[in-house]
């Protein structure tokens, strides 16, 4: 007679259920993925056409804000030495004099959405989206909210946490780990970029899409606007590089400087009109502006 052992039958987790599969190094092409498909299924169900986007430093802060630090440091009572003292009296009111760009990126998301709002079709065109921080992040969504508009925010998980700011619209807040799943979402929907001043993060957005714009990898015209151009030319010094030869001539054409909300507004309305609402619509299933890089 054979002896039988007695097994304990144990169930194991689907693949996709498996927590530590996920999120170990074999799992990293489907957190990619994921990273593509769930927008794309929040960005359908929202009805999302395509958007406009809205780059620059984080760090500005809204004029209120900003009166508001310099009237607590002038209040008496400190126990920071002298030096200490002025060197944080200068910071907030350099605050104060940089705040305009955040009223300005306000008013702007203001006007646009406004705009779209009045737009035919059961799909939501040229949303403001931004990189769902502080500054002008905030200042962006916070103008679209205004304007009783969805606003889309990309954020991004960072060692330091960067809060998603709170004009978002709920459905439409996201957290990427990867940047250039981040910076892939930001390109394929977009139909116009506007960069206020900024640093090495506005820096590296406007280099990526110029980039793209620059080697014909966007199958869609892009209209970029950079805000402040006594900043940015004081930053950039693209004529060197076309004197040099490291770019075409043409090439510092890719964008256009504008000086203030109303009329950074009238150029992306010319634009965004010429370009994608006066063009025969192509015959296709719906779905988001997603085909807009070249393979």
């Amino acid at each position: 007679m054979t002896d039988q052992t007695n097994y304990k039958s144990t169930r194991v987790p689907l693949a996709y259920e498996n927590e530590a599969f996920l999120k170990g190094p074999d799992g990293r092409p489907l957190r990619i993925l994921a990273e593509y498909a769930e927008p794309l299924a929040r960005f359908r169900r929202e009805k999302i056409q395509d958007t406009v986007v809205f780059f620059g430093s984080a760090r500005f802060r809204s004029l209120s804000s900003a009166e508001e630090a310099v009237e607590l440091l002038a209040r008496p009572g400190s126990v920071q030495p002298a030096p200490a003292q002025e060197q944080e009296a200068h910071r907030a009111q350099r605050a104060v004099d940089m705040s305009h760009y955040y009223e300005d990126a306000r008013r702007l998301a203001f006007l646009l959405t406004t705009w779209t709002r009045t737009l035919p079709g059961k799909r939501h065109r040229f949303v403001v989206t931004t990189g769902g921080g502080p500054g002008i992040m905030e200042a962006a969504n916070r103008g679209a909210r205004e304007a009783g508009g969805k606003t889309i925010g990309l954020n991004i998980a960072l060692p330091f946490e960067q809060i998603p700011n709170a004009y978002i619209t709920p459905e439409l807040n996201f957290e990427f780990h990867y940047f250039f799943m981040r910076k892939l979402w930001f390109a394929y929907l977009a139909k116009a970029l506007v960069v206020f001043p900024g640093g090495f993060g506005t820096l590296d957005e406007l280099f990526e899409i110029l980039t793209l714009a620059q080697t014909e990898k966007l199958a869609k015209k892009m209209t970029v606007l950079l805000y402040g151009e006594a900043y940015w030319r004081r930053v950039l010094n693209l004529e060197a590089l076309a004197d040099s030869g490291t770019i075409a001539p043409d090439d510092v054409n890719l964008f256009q400087f504008v000086e203030t909300p109303e009329a950074a507004f009238a150029r992306l309305q010319e634009s965004l009109t010429r370009d994608h609402l006066q063009s025969p619509p192509r015959a296709r299933r719906y779905q988001p502006e997603i085909a807009t890089t070249r393979r």
